[in-house]
């Protein structure tokens, strides 16, 4: 996507890598199978596992990894402490009696009298038909990789709309005609560039009354959405599933550092919940967030009823982001629910090096006062509800981002960065009104 000046690089001492950081390996375990032994490689100090029950997401366990690996008694035994409250709950929920412990040998249940199993077979025997919009620009490494795992899910009803925004060359238009797929694959141009062009030149196009949305860089999860259709089937009122997103990979101490400190997920984790105007938590204050523009799908209706994307926020406008958050936000206020649905899952990409991550973080405080300059313009009648608001958003604020396990001095500046992002945010989303205004008022001529 296009946008503004990229930011200066951080000020900060040589902290890109601590020595000693080693990559962690990438691993999911079903619990209802027998466990699988864990070899050391020498290259892998940790491993992040996902952990599945009957092939639903229920946890994701960090474990340190020694010379001579963990037989499946063992991995069992240190996945059990983390996995035993999600796991036990869900057993309850099923009329099984509670396991004790976590063997070797995996967790015995039936699969066909599985409740979270017999649902998925109600939602696909029902299923909706889906829009996937995939926007991207130049990308067609990163594209095809998404492609590739779209053209996995076990859903029966879906397309791609393929938007190739503001392109430089016809690369994108070649890999998504050139494929040869059960999977209906359309592409569309938007010539302006921005995400939310984009995004909204996607949803015109597509043909579902349920539209889903993911970036470029993205690996769906094969039942991811199956996950989706799921949420809409908790009500007609339900104007937005959204899912919980892992980290594809691990390999830099950047990536482990932005997942420690909360990842794109911000701790909503693998429980399901639904939000509505009246709670658990205000629509006006989405923090953690109700979901991300890396994983959502509306009704067609919601998304018309809050007359789509604000073009002048996210990816490729002063703004930088925010984009997402508006539209979930609106749709709220509309009176539409949320479904966070953990098992339509996604994994991504996260930056590799420091200064991407700086640049990250003062985008996400742009973009988060930009959010509410937006939500001003759009609902004017919420100020009175934001003023209410406003001693948390100053303790938010003075604290900052959540940097986990970040070094000290590089923490403080990742937070002086979203601070002075903050700062601007309000007037970098004025700058975007006025100059999306002018790409539109040119398009009509």
């Amino acid at each position: 996507m296009t946008g503004p000046p990229a930011a200066a690089p951080l000020e900060r001492p040589a902290l890109a890598v601590s020595d000693g950081f080693s990559s962690t390996r990438m691993m999911e375990v079903e619990l209802t199978e027998p466990l699988p032994a864990v070899s050391y490689d020498g290259l892998h100090h940790r491993a992040w596992i996902l952990a599945r029950l009957h092939n639903e997401p229920v946890g994701a366990c960090i474990i340190q990894l020694a010379e001579r690996g963990l037989t499946p008694g063992q991995l069992g035994a240190r996945l059990w402490p983390e996995l035993s409250e999600p796991v036990t709950i869900r057993f309850v929920q099923a009329g099984r009696p509670r396991p004790a412990m976590l063997t070797g040998s995996g967790l015995a249940s039936d699969p066909a009298a599985w409740p979270f199993l017999l649902r998925r077979r109600e939602v696909l025997d029902a299923a909706p038909f889906i829009s996937v919009v995939v926007c991207t620009r130049d990308r067609v490494a990163e594209l095809e990789s998404c492609l590739r795992h779209l053209d996995r899910q076990d859903y029966p009803a879906f397309e791609v709309v393929v938007v190739d925004n503001a392109p430089t060359s016809d690369a994108i238009r070649v890999l998504v005609e050139a494929r040869q797929s059960r999977i209906n694959y359309r592409y569309v141009v938007e010539p302006r560039g921005g995400l939310s062009w984009a995004r909204n030149a996607g949803v015109a196009a597509a043909s579902g009354e349920i539209v889903a949305c993911l970036d470029d860089d993205e690996e769906p999860d094969p039942y991811w959405l199956a996950g989706l259709a799921t949420g809409f089937a908790r009500g007609d009122d339900i104007g937005c599933v959204t899912g919980i997103i892992v980290p594809a990979r691990l390999d830099t101490q950047v990536e482990w550092w932005f997942e420690a400190a909360g990842g794109h997920s911000k701790g909503r984790g693998f429980t399901s919940a639904i939000f509505s105007r009246h709670g658990p938590q205000s629509p006006l204050f989405p923090l953690p967030p109700f979901g991300a523009g890396g994983n959502m799908a509306f009704r067609r209706e919601a998304l018309s009823r809050i007359g789509g994307f604000d073009v002048a926020l996210g990816t490729g406008t002063p703004a930088r982001a925010a984009e997402d958050t508006l539209a979930l936000t609106l749709v709220l206020l509309a009176g539409y629910r949320i479904a966070y649905e953990p098992a339509a899952l996604m994994r991504h990409y996260h930056y590799q090096d420091i200064d991407s991550l700086g640049r990250q973080m003062h985008g996400y405080g742009v973009g988060l006062t930009a959010y509410y300059a937006a939500l001003l313009r759009h609902r004017p009648d919420v100020f009175p509800a934001l003023l209410r608001l406003l001693p948390a958003a100053v303790g938010y604020m003075r604290g900052g981002t959540d940097t986990g396990t970040v070094p000290r001095v590089l923490a403080a500046e990742l937070k002086r960065r979203q601070r002075r992002g903050m700062l601007a945010g309000p007037v970098a989303y004025s700058e975007s009104v006025f100059r999306q205004a002018r790409i539109a008022a040119k398009v009509r001529r």
